[in-house]
């Protein structure tokens, strides 16, 4: 089945194995010299008489099949990468360079150009900067023991401000600047052809505006963007995960549902913070729209509406979440120790926190967390505290729908069944 029947039925809401960071399939033309290639991040390109222009171009573990898969479409012979545009800094979009480069250099053909918005530079430099906690957080999120953060980066050879217009053998390309998932996103219109490639300002997912472990997101200038995307009546969209969208009406609500999506958590966080509500009124308050949720593109598999709604209150709010004891905090460890003198022991909070756990219920499953915790944190050697809390964790992985939220929940279940479990000793 090709990424465009797949992306057919996913909208009709047929049964499709499909998750919108795994997408399977070899490169596809989708309109007049205009071609999609997916993949955990994906690759658009367009052939033009001056050469190709890639819109963003894999991640380094896909940057040979990159290579391949264009060739495959355009010929052995070429065209030349003339141009890369990222569509922002993340890692899985900008490691692709490197191999066109050195076919350029291998055949004498004028080395590729690398744009991108003005504000990725310094991301690249941050991502040096803070290289172990990247690598930490990642392995978390994806459940990847061992990934090692690169510290070393293709940086853009020109970046603009707002907008930037340019021609490429003939043919019209357009870059637009906003913030939305990062402060460095770029959306690409290319009028000729009715293409829109708009980086990961939508996913075919819940938008990833809330990740819990990485920096600041923008709903609102997000919802604005997309807005602008579909005032321009395009007929495909191109999205940086996921599968395309083909046909004005089909991309226009994809893009206005997520934008309503966005406005709604936003606007109703903000309304309850300047009414002087707590986060934590908040967060239990603020629900995404029901028919939102139900659409195929906007199912919370990766990212979550409860997560947009910390990212705003962060946004505007900072860190401190209106709960006074939480400004100026005992230890976890400290408060935990206390609370299971209280109640009898650690082993008393971990047994009621598999008994809740037990239930499946939403509510029961978030008290079970914070019991079990506080047991962790009580008593840390405790091997069948350790067993609970890994139960407990592993429970919380089966209810969960996200990427962020499962992988989070995975890895304190591993953390204590490796404590409950620990290697033999090797003999001398």
């Amino acid at each position: 089945m090709s990424v465009l029947d797949v992306a057919d039925r996913l909208w009709r809401g047929e049964p499709v194995d499909f998750h919108p960071m795994v997408p399977a399939g070899d490169i596809v033309e989708v309109a007049d010299r205009v071609a999609f290639l997916p993949g955990f991040a994906n690759v658009s390109a367009m052939r033009t008489d001056d050469g190709l222009l890639l819109v963003d171009t894999g991640s380094s573990f896909t940057a040979d099949r990159v290579h391949e898969q264009v060739r495959s479409w355009t010929g052995a012979g070429g065209p030349h990468l003339h141009t890369a545009v990222y569509s922002h800094g993340h890692i899985d979009h900008v490691f692709g360079v490197a191999r066109f480069e050195a076919e350029a250099a291998d055949r004498g053909w004028p080395a590729p150009r690398v744009l991108a918005h003005e504000a990725l530079p310094a991301r690249f430099d941050r991502y040096v900067l803070t290289a172990g906690y990247n690598g930490v957080i990642n392995q978390r999120q994806f459940q990847v023991p061992g990934l090692r953060w690169p510290t070393e980066y293709r940086y853009p050879d020109e970046t603009y401000r707002s907008d930037l217009s340019f021609a490429l053998g003939g043919r019209p390309v357009e870059l637009h600047h906003a913030r939305g998932e990062t402060d460095d996103h770029t959306w690409t219109w290319l009028p000729d052809s009715r293409v829109l490639c708009c980086g990961d300002f939508f996913i075919w997912a819940s938008p990833n505006a809330g990740n819990p472990q990485k920096v600041q997101r923008y709903p609102r200038e997000w919802a604005v963007a997309l807005r602008a995307m579909v005032a321009l009546a395009p007929e495909i969209l191109l999205p940086g995960h996921g599968v395309p969208v083909i046909g004005a009406d089909r991309v226009a609500q994809a893009l206005t549902d997520t934008a309503e999506l966005l406005e709604h958590l936003h606007d109703d966080t903000v309304a309850m913070m300047n009414e002087g509500a707590r986060l934590d009124d908040i967060l239990h308050t603020v629900r995404a729209p029901a028919h939102l949720m139900e659409r195929p593109y906007l199912r919370p598999v990766y990212d979550e509406p409860e997560f947009i709604v910390r990212n705003v209150w962060r946004l505007y709010g900072g860190w401190y979440d209106g709960n006074p004891a939480t400004l100026k905090p005992a230890p976890d460890a400290a408060l935990a120790r206390e609370v299971a003198d209280l109640v009898g022991g650690a082993g008393r909070l971990a047994s009621r926190a598999l008994d809740l756990a037990a239930t499946g219920a939403e509510d029961d499953l978030r008290l079970a967390g914070h019991l079990v915790e506080l047991a962790s944190l009580a008593a840390p050697d405790d091997r069948s505290v350790h067993l609970a809390r890994a139960e407990v964790f592993e429970r919380r992985v089966a209810a969960a729908t996200s990427t962020m939220a499962k992988g989070v929940f995975a890895w304190a279940a591993s953390e204590s069944r490796a404590r409950a479990d620990p290697p033999p000793e090797r003999e001398n």
